[in-house]
């Protein structure tokens, strides 16, 4: 499997590709179905059903996606700040930028295809099948819809990890720390807080005080080899996988879905558009999320009540 040499080569986020423009045979140009009855028969006797989920499943509940245009936080966008080098430089300027994206997390709601997957979950535990969630998001909409078997592959906004002495932890207060109260306003006419290191979030760690980062994976830094072993396991073992809100072109996670369906494994996308990869998939539902994806995942008559 594909993750497995990702984690050897110690792949990067959001490391682009191209290759997923050219199929690999007349099979993968097939025009993808959007026969719900069909995928719906697929899904009745699926056992193992991996979903992959995207920003845009997020952006559904209205939180901000500092992607395309408009998509800025004062003058900068997400890649400009979410690195390793950003930090070092400004601190202060990158936890504005973090805090203001908490503050915000905390106002939204998981949408109805958050809860969608969430029942399914639940629903097809107790049938003795098994629904595994892996997510490019760092906002934890999944698990405030009750999703409990989930593989966050960027990490989260509400855990923290020090520099100093490594310990992650999660950590939901409000403000994150008292100098950042009131601090992080996106107008591009806002002043950055200009905070001193010592103010910033810091190391509860007895005898430690080590200045604390946000514990996603910035551009430019590999993704937790654990978590892509896990992931492995979960594709390796699916025979139906969805690929939800997702561009397809953030790597590695764009290459999970094409290699699945390699294996013959129907993959069905939903997606506002179509992607780089969608001809090579079995099903593409056009439409936004929250629309598409309860009715495709509710109860079956073939599972009983």
């Amino acid at each position: 499997m594909i993750v497995s040499s990702l984690t050897r080569r110690g792949l990067t986020h959001s490391h682009l590709h191209a290759h997923l423009r050219k199929p690999r045979s007349s099979q993968d140009m097939a025009r993808p179905s959007s026969d719900l009855a069909a995928f719906r028969e697929i899904f009745s006797k699926s056992k193992n059903i991996a979903i992959l989920t995207g920003a845009g499943v997020s952006a559904e509940s209205g939180v901000p996606t500092f992607r395309g245009a408009g998509g800025y936080w004062r003058k900068w966008q997400a890649q400009d700040l979410a690195t390793p080098e950003a930090f070092a430089r400004n601190p202060s300027r990158v936890w504005e930028f973090y805090h203001y994206r908490r503050e915000v997390m905390l106002t939204k709601n998981p949408n109805p295809a958050h809860l969608a997957i969430a029942e399914c979950e639940e629903r097809l535990s107790k049938q003795g099948r098994q629904v595994t969630v892996i997510t490019q998001n760092i906002d934890e909409l999944h698990r405030r819809a009750g999703s409990k078997n989930i593989l966050e592959i960027h990490g989260s906004l509400f855990r923290t990890r020090c520099m100093n002495c490594g310990q992650e932890a999660a950590n939901y207060k409000s403000p994150i720390c008292a100098a950042l109260e009131g601090k992080g306003a996106p107008d591009p006419n806002t002043d950055d807080a200009q905070l001193p290191v010592q103010q910033l979030p810091r190391c509860e760690q007895t005898g430690c005080q080590g200045l604390l980062r946000p514990a996603v994976v910035w551009f430019g830094e590999t993704l937790d080899s654990d978590i892509l072993t896990q992931v492995e396991t979960v594709l390796d073992s699916c025979d139906l996988c969805l690929i939800v809100g997702t561009s397809s072109v953030v790597y590695p996670a764009a290459m999970f879905a094409p290699q699945v369906a390699e294996r013959g494994v129907p993959v069905a996308e939903f997606n506002m558009e179509h992607t780089p990869a969608t001809m090579r998939f079995k099903f593409h539902f056009h439409g936004p999320c929250g629309t598409t994806l309860p009715p495709a995942l509710a109860r079956h008559e073939a599972e009983g009540q």
